[in-house]
């Protein structure tokens, strides 16, 4: 027995020389992802990691400079069968109606409030423009911050039936994690709005609302009631989307990512941008191709339409994650 309690000494201590000198490297003991699966859509986002923390690489990037941007719609959750935060303006219009008896008659609201969802969208960007400043305007900033709170405990996603909230990606959120286990700093670069996405973000995704960027309305200061306060105006400041991304990184980041990711057309301007720089760049473009456990989307979707970053992809060096084949599970539920 005492001999046999020292051979298992003399093994754990060589256990950890080997991993102490490296011959055994940490991701030999645990998957860093282990949602994903084994293949080169695995092996590509690894083999960039490893390639730029590598002190001594000639793609070796310092830490101040690991600046990844993430797209939240479609890429960090689900968007169908449309944004959840017009879920979020819906439910506020009809909140909000008895203080507007005009809407019974004005479209879009008109469409919203007899639960015509087509309608309500006919309108189009300038449609969809007038709910956000009608929903999210004239109302400061603290007051808004709860009124999504509030929504976001007790809404459900009208096919899921589950929180919003649970609807995030498994794999995205590992990565998230891989990323900044790597000194990589995070940041959402969503099309969707900066206070929306700012309520939820570090709790859901670990990023800080600091490291938030997004579309955004115009606000004021005021004092009321003696009390200093943001006041959110019903005008547009920002549409970060489309070109509207990389500006919105270059005011609010102040560096280009060396990581980016999208899933839609509305990324493909910060993709390119961010791929075109000097030394180590990685794209990536999550691809909904799973109907059975999210939905399967691209050209012809009027949410999240992906047609020309498809096309392009293979052109520019992109790295096409395949939803259906390359993630073992999608939502955090999913896991057994």
């Amino acid at each position: 027995m005492r001999f046999l309690y020292s051979f298992r000494q003399l093994l754990c201590a060589g256990v950890l020389l080997l991993f102490s000198s490296g011959l055994i490297s940490t991701s030999a003991r645990a998957d860093p992802l282990p949602s994903w699966q084994d293949g080169p859509t695995k092996q590509a986002i690894v083999g960039f990691v490893d390639k730029v923390t590598k002190k001594g690489s000639p793609d070796f990037v310092p830490p101040s400079e690991r600046i990844a941007t993430i797209d939240n719609d479609g890429t960090l959750w689900s968007e169908q069968p449309a944004y959840f935060q017009l879920f979020y303006a819906i439910d506020r219009v009809k909140e909000l109606a008895p203080q507007h008896p005009e809407w019974k008659t004005q479209e879009p609201f008109a469409s919203i409030l007899k639960g015509d969802m087509k309608g309500a969208l006919a309108g189009g960007e300038k449609g969809l423009l007038e709910i956000v400043a009608a929903t999210h305007g004239n109302i400061t900033t603290e007051e808004f911050n709860k009124s999504v709170k509030r929504w976001l405990k007790t809404a459900k996603h009208p096919t899921k039936k589950q929180p919003y909230t649970t609807l995030v990606f498994q794999p995205m959120l590992e990565l998230l994690d891989y990323l900044r286990a790597n000194d990589f700093k995070t940041f959402i670069v969503s099309g969707g709005g900066i206070d929306f996405v700012r309520v939820f973000s570090e709790e859901v995704y670990g990023i800080p609302p600091e490291q938030v960027v997004g579309s955004s309305l115009k606000a004021r200061y005021e004092v009321r009631d003696g009390k200093p306060v943001l006041v959110k105006l019903p005008d547009i400041y920002l549409i970060d989307d489309k070109e509207g991304k990389p500006v919105g990184i270059h005011q609010i980041i102040g560096r280009k990512p060396i990581f980016v990711a999208g899933n839609s057309d509305g990324d493909y301007q910060m993709l390119e941008w961010a791929t075109a720089g000097d030394g180590p760049r990685f794209g990536m473009i999550v691809h909904h191709t799973d109907a059975e456990r999210e939905w399967a989307y691209d050209r012809d979707s009027p949410i999240g339409k992906l047609n020309k970053a498809l096309d392009d992809a293979s052109e520019k060096g992109w790295t096409l994650v395949d939803m259906k084949n390359d993630w073992k599970v999608v939502f955090p539920s999913d896991k057994q």
